[in-house]
């Protein structure tokens, strides 16, 4: 499976996911099927700090886009959760994941040295609390899946080439993020549902070939605000 074919998958699980909070309601068959977008965007974003020939202009779209799009995020949240606290978008969270993975990378190459010395994996340690720090971040400022965006964002990443662990890291990480829910619910069968299905996108990423097919960054980046803003004005 190239990264094309996933990334159609995300646009097309996320305009569900808000299709339904703009059309149903927040819990139904469309929030279901949506939940297995962001899974697959954090991975995206994992592969793109490696492919990317420009770190610089990768953190500038990012940066530009979580800026351009908070306009319509909020305007949805707005009108569809009626709400007027508003997190700030998935950009943002992709953003601060990207930073962790090139955090981690930096703290490692400036360690090298040393590491070797010591024998002792203190740069790893060092890269970790940036990771930590950032997911933490990320809770302060509300950004859409928080924390855990931007951990998945890094498991991705530093467990790429040890599949079955970052499967099992992966499906762990949905079991904490509705951790609370299931508990308090006695395991109702909605939060059940909704753990199954923000796991299900790992098939997919375990399928992925390396491959990129068909690039179409700029429109997959102009997608989320503009989806947004239709739904915002049409229903």
């Amino acid at each position: 499976m190239t990264s094309f074919v996933l990334k159609i998958v995300a646009m097309v699980t996320m305009f569900c996911d808000h299709f339904g909070d703009a059309y149903i309601g927040h819990f139904s068959a469309f929030n279901l099927i949506g939940r297995i977008a962001f899974p697959i965007f954090a991975f995206q974003i994992s592969e793109g700090f490696i492919h990317t020939k420009n770190l610089k202009k990768y953190f500038f779209r990012l940066g530009l886009f979580a800026l351009i799009s908070q306009i319509p995020f909020a305007l949805f949240y707005y009108k569809f959760f009626n709400t007027t606290e508003i997190p700030l978008n998935i950009f943002f969270t992709l953003f601060l994941g990207l930073l962790a993975i090139y955090l981690y990378n930096f703290t490692i190459q400036q360690f090298a040295q040393r590491t070797k010395k010591l024998k002792f994996p203190i740069d790893k340690i060092v890269g970790l609390i940036f990771v930590f720090l950032l997911s933490y971040i990320a809770e302060i400022l509300n950004t859409d899946y928080g924390y855990l965006g931007v951990a998945l964002v890094f498991a991705f990443y530093v467990l790429k080439q040890k599949k079955a662990i970052m499967t099992i890291v992966f499906i762990l990480l949905c079991i904490i993020k509705y951790g609370n829910q299931l508990l308090q619910t006695n395991f109702h069968f909605a939060y059940v549902l909704l753990t199954v299905f923000t796991a299900l996108p790992i098939i997919l990423i375990d399928m992925y070939n390396g491959k990129q097919g068909p690039k179409i960054k700029y429109f997959l980046y102009a997608f989320y605000p503009v989806h947004l803003l239709l739904l915002y004005f049409f229903l």
